[in-house]
């Protein structure tokens, strides 16, 4: 194409491309494919690449960010970008109402917006023309730190306005306050994979955020699955919204990401309630919140009453009851992993937080402990949101009294005694004992789990029963236990024993899949192993994979490679293998149906959810995944049907705000054999 075409072409690129990324990551309804969004971009970039002239710096390619930079410049803020004092119980509320009543008396007949206190990293974004030029910190909330490069990473920030062309003009300067953020399920997911590759995981979504936005180097920011919410105009020309509640729908005409779970309140008892309300499903939400913030919706009114100190009268942070304490830190103690990681935990001062009392809390890992110089004898902050484990966030270093002690890595394994070993470029520290009691109790605990070789009746109880009585010494040697090997076990009657010999029988005719997942390979969950199940048809096939052929399954990078073969590669393992063979249990893959596009599910993605009448979970998993679909846990907007079941919980509610469809039992089967029939025509 020449020129003029090239032009045309890359506009047009670049507005189709803007619109698809906000259908993707603000309204999460996407309308075209991941690969079909991938080759327009491709197509943006080289045009770009052959007409330098048309980069522009709105264009969805410079998303990457810019080259490192030594330090942040200051920016002054066009406005102070101010706190909020606090109330703690409804009554703080009405109080601070009937202070600021005396200065305006129109508060008394006023009405209020209900948001979110958002647990992020305050943002302000300027934009020119409709165009993104500056972003920054909100520092001392009259200077921030200029983080553009950083901020252009992420997805959700529309590098123009507005998004969509039936949106309202974009106003010629504007300036917008916001919170970055990392929505729970994200955090999760990616600390799953820096788990899985032996990276060092991070502690809460709000540092991780707020770090990784301000790391020198863009390209570190945009590994992070950082998102953006806002909710407040700081400053701009041409006619402005003239109440918060018009403000938030005009952001979100404009292509700006808004908490949906925001809300308009005709009066403050109304307004309380819908905070009370926000607390009662703080755990249930996408993202972390500490609060909801109530304001005056006239933002005239709101201006007027002007500001005390930091903050502004027009509005307050409702506190929620408090996730964080501290408490005193007795000891630090360490627990072996099933795949011999040796994990730290917090011996705590007993307290009470979230309605439950705490004794112990994770410490992550040694690293940790190291660099938040964490000591025995120190006062620390704990966190517990819902029904997460407790978990240490820091020393109060002030509260210190200096009989305090260093704690110190133990070199050897509290269990066997052995030498510990780290390996290189990891955060875990392990124990590489193969014959360690306390691994091989939790490795017979996974094997015997309901998501590998579901043996019913084989939990961690009877695990240890036959560790102690040296009953096992690896997980092969459940195939060759008898009715009077278990009678000998405290608890064990004629009936129970025939019960689990049975469901160990049971167990030899699982799937490869399940037998992968069960053998305990660091790394390797379900959905990998049904990936190499497929890949190399039997353990022979993948016992004998080098890391090359292992590199070419998708979803396997290099940590993960190296972790099955070394696992195949330890004497120990090959022993457990030819016991595994003799007793029959040695499953090979269904292949015969792996041609690309045969299978019905292949390509979609589901989310089981809730108690189904007929199958458990696990076999609901079964089906989908022999049927070629993928199972993951949680709702997002790559889902393409929710199953669900009696009592499904939150991803119900998640799934229909993304106006996911859901299937019950009966439609999942009807669905496979639907497919079926279409392929085979």
């Amino acid at each position: 194409m020449d020129a003029k075409q090239a032009a045309e072409r890359a506009q047009e690129l670049r507005r189709d491309l803007q619109y698809h990324n906000y259908r993707y990551h603000v309204q999460q309804s996407p309308v075209i494919s991941d690969v079909e969004f991938d080759r327009m971009l491709a197509e943006l970039r080289k045009i770009e690449t052959e007409y330098p002239d048309l980069a522009t710096e709105d264009s969805p390619t410079q998303r990457v960010g810019g080259e490192p930079v030594d330090k942040f410049d200051r920016v002054r803020h066009p406005a102070p970008i101010l706190s909020l004092s606090n109330a703690f119980e409804p009554n703080d509320v009405r109080t601070w109402r009937d202070r600021i009543a005396k200065i305006d008396e129109r508060v008394e007949s006023a009405s209020f917006v209900v948001e979110p206190k958002l647990d992020g990293l305050t943002v302000v974004l300027h934009y020119q023309n409709g165009v993104f030029k500056l972003g920054a910190t909100r520092g001392d909330g009259e200077y921030g730190e200029n983080i553009t490069s950083n901020l252009k990473t992420v997805r959700s920030l529309p590098l123009r306005i507005p998004v969509e062309l039936r949106g309202p003009p974009a106003p010629k300067r504007l300036v917008v306050r916001g919170e970055a953020l990392i929505y729970r399920e994200d955090f999760e997911a990616m600390n799953e994979a820096l788990e899985a590759s032996g990276e060092r995981t991070f502690v809460n979504p709000r540092n991780t955020a707020s770090g990784a936005l301000r790391q020198l180097d863009p390209s570190l920011t945009a590994s992070r699955p950082i998102s953006l919410l806002c909710y407040a105009v700081v400053d701009g020309e041409g006619e402005l919204p003239d109440t918060q509640w018009a403000t938030l729908a005009w952001l979100k005409d404009l292509g700006f990401p808004v908490a949906r779970e925001s809300t308009q309140a005709a009066d403050l008892d109304t307004a309380i309630n819908a905070a009370r309300n926000l607390e009662g499903v703080r755990d249930e939400l996408a993202y972390e919140l500490d609060g909801a913030v109530i304001k005056i919706d006239d933002l005239d009114l709101s201006a007027e009453l002007g500001v005390v100190g930091k903050d502004p009268r027009g509005a307050i942070a409702y506190k929620f009851a408090a996730q964080e304490v501290s408490t005193r830190l007795l000891d630090i103690g360490v627990n072996v992993g099933r795949t011999g990681v040796i994990t730290p935990y917090a011996i705590l001062e007993p307290v009470e937080v979230g309605g439950v009392t705490v004794r112990q809390a994770t410490l992550h890992n040694f690293d940790f402990i190291a660099e938040k110089d964490i000591r025995i004898g120190d006062r620390v902050m704990i966190k517990r949101a819902g029904d997460v484990i407790p978990y240490v966030i820091g020393p109060i270093e002030d509260a210190r009294q200096g009989d305090e002690k260093a704690y110190k890595v133990p070199k050897r394994c509290p269990s066997c005694g052995e030498l510990l070993e780290q390996v290189e470029g990891e955060v875990a520290v392990y124990c590489v004992n193969s014959a360690c009691p306390a691994q091989l109790v939790r490795n017979v605990e996974h094997f015997a789990s309901r998501g590998a070789m579901d043996i019913e009746g084989l939990g961690i109880k009877v695990a240890e029963q036959l560790v102690e009585a040296k009953k096992v010494s690896d997980v092969g040697d459940l195939y060759r236990l008898g009715e009077d090997d278990l009678l000998d076990l405290e608890g064990f009657a004629e009936k129970k024993a025939e019960s689990l010999i049975a469901a160990i029988d049971a167990s030899r005719s699982q799937s490869l899949q399940r037998l992968i997942s069960a053998l305990g390979i660091r790394g390797i969950g379900d959905v990998v192993a049904g990936d190499l199940a497929s890949a190399f048809g039997d353990l022979d096939a993948l016992s004998r994979a080098d890391l090359d052929a292992l590199a070419e399954v998708e979803g396997i990078g290099p940590n993960l490679a190296q972790a099955v073969t070394d696992w195949f590669g330890r004497s120990k393992n090959g022993a457990l293998l030819v016991k595994l063979k003799e007793a029959g249990v040695w499953p090979k893959a269904e292949r015969q149906a792996t041609q690309p596009g045969s299978l019905p599910f292949e390509g979609l993605t589901f989310v089981v959810t809730g108690t189904l009448p007929n199958l458990s979970r696990q076999e609901a998993k079964d089906l989908i995944q022999s049927h070629g679909g993928k199972v993951t846990g949680s709702v997002s907007s790559k889902t393409d049907y929710l199953v669900l079941g009696e009592n499904p919980g939150s991803k119900l509610d998640r799934a229909q705000n993304l106006e996911i469809p859901t299937l019950d039992e009966e439609s999942l089967r009807t669905l496979a054999a639907e497919l079926t029939r279409r392929k085979q025509d």
